[in-house]
C-alpha cells in the first residue's frame, strides 16, 4: 500500500470528508463510463468524445460526452470548436453549470455537455468533413484530431 493511500485512510478514520470521498469507490460512475450511451466519435490520447445529434421540440442539440482526464466544474458554459473541411462550427453549451464526475475505480471523468446548433449545420456534424475538435471552458480545454470513422469501429 503506497504513503499516500495510507494516509488518506488516517485521514479518513478522523473524520476527513476529502479523504472519505477520494477513497470511496464509486461504481455507480464507473458503469456509466463503460456503458456509455452514445457514438464515439473521435479520441486523443487522454480523451474519446461521443456525440449524437438530437432534437427536442423542434430545437436541435449536440449531445456530447467526455472521457478521460478533462474535468470541469463550471458556471460559466463551455464551447465546442468543429473545424472540418472549409468550415469552422463554434457551438455554445445550452446550459451554464458544468461539472464533471469521476471515477476512481478507473481514474477517468465523464462530461456530459449539450450544445445548441442550428438545423442547417447539422450536415457538418459528420466523421468524412470534421478534422478536429475542441472542447473548452474556462481555462481547459480538450482536443480531438483523431476522428473515428465507419471503419475503425
Amino acid at each position: 500500500m503506497s504513503l499516500k493511500r495510507s494516509m488518506l485512510k488516517v485521514q479518513a478514520a478522523l473524520g476527513n470528508i476529502r479523504a472519505m470521498e477520494k477513497l470511496h469507490v464509486d461504481t455507480h460512475t464507473e458503469n456509466i463510463i463503460i456503458q456509455v450511451d452514445g457514438t464515439k466519435f473521435a479520441k486523443s490520447p487522454s480523451n474519446e468524445i461521443y456525440m449524437d445529434v438530437i432534437e427536442l421540440a423542434g430545437y436541435y442539440y449536440v449531445k456530447t460526452i467526455i472521457i478521460g482526464s478533462f474535468h470541469i466544474k463550471t458556471w460559466k458554459g463551455a464551447e465546442l470548436l468543429i473545424t472540418g473541411k472549409n468550415f469552422e462550427l463554434n457551438l455554445a453549451s445550452d446550459m451554464q453549470e458544468i461539472e464533471s464526475d469521476f471515477s476512481n475505480v478507473s481514474n477517468k471523468s465523464i462530461t456530459q455537455v449539450d450544445f445548441v446548433i442550428e438545423e442547417q449545420d447539422i450536415h457538418k456534424i459528420d466523421t468524412s468533413v470534421v478534422e478536429r475538435i475542441t472542447v473548452s471552458s474556462k481555462k481547459k480545454s480538450a482536443h480531438f484530431d483523431m476522428i473515428i470513422n465507419d471503419e475503425e469501429e
